[in-house]
């Protein structure tokens, strides 16, 4: 599914998988429509997927949406790897962490941005407590009402996904 989007797998760690899209290329933002679009693909996949030892059992996921500035780099010397930093990578794995099962969350900076593109169906969560952030206006991305076009912008959005 990534493939078919603007996205770079940036880590996995235990069972969450991040990707990231708006680097090292900025891509205005589309970022932010590549990574929401995405996850939709993900969480619509899991409602079909058959898990072969465990067919009686759904595949779940959940996901979270932010968007903001990172810095990016090389670290390592022996084994060398592209790694992401600050507080935007902190905010996506909060958005992930404090979503719920088959549900995207998305932050209010990731809401504007999408909201900007268009063709989104977003609906307000709530304000929510988040550990580190405060208090945190947040959104569950529902889906998609149709294709638009492309505006520019430069934030790029990390999503971090987690099987729940």
């Amino acid at each position: 599914i990534i493939d078919n989007y603007d996205v770079y797998k940036v880590e996995t760690i235990g069972d969450a998988y991040m990707v990231v899209s708006g680097v090292p290329k900025e891509n205005g933002i589309v970022h932010a429509s590549q990574i929401a679009s995405m996850a939709l693909d993900l969480v619509a996949v899991c409602n079909t997927f058959k898990i072969p030892h465990k067919p009686q059992n759904k595949l779940k996921i959940r996901a979270g949406i932010h968007s903001g500035p990172v810095v990016a780099g090389v670290v390592g010397t022996k084994m060398p790897r592209y790694c992401l930093f600050g507080d935007t990578v902190n905010t996506a794995s909060r958005m992930e962490s404090t979503s719920e099962a088959m549900k995207i969350q998305c932050s209010s900076s990731t809401y504007s941005l999408l909201e900007q593109f268009g063709g989104y169906v977003l609906i307000c969560r709530g304000t929510f407590q988040i550990k580190g952030k405060g208090n945190m206006v947040t959104y569950w991305l529902e889906g998609k009402q149709s294709s638009s076009s492309n505006t520019s912008a430069s934030t790029p959005t990390k999503a971090l996904l987690n099987k729940a």
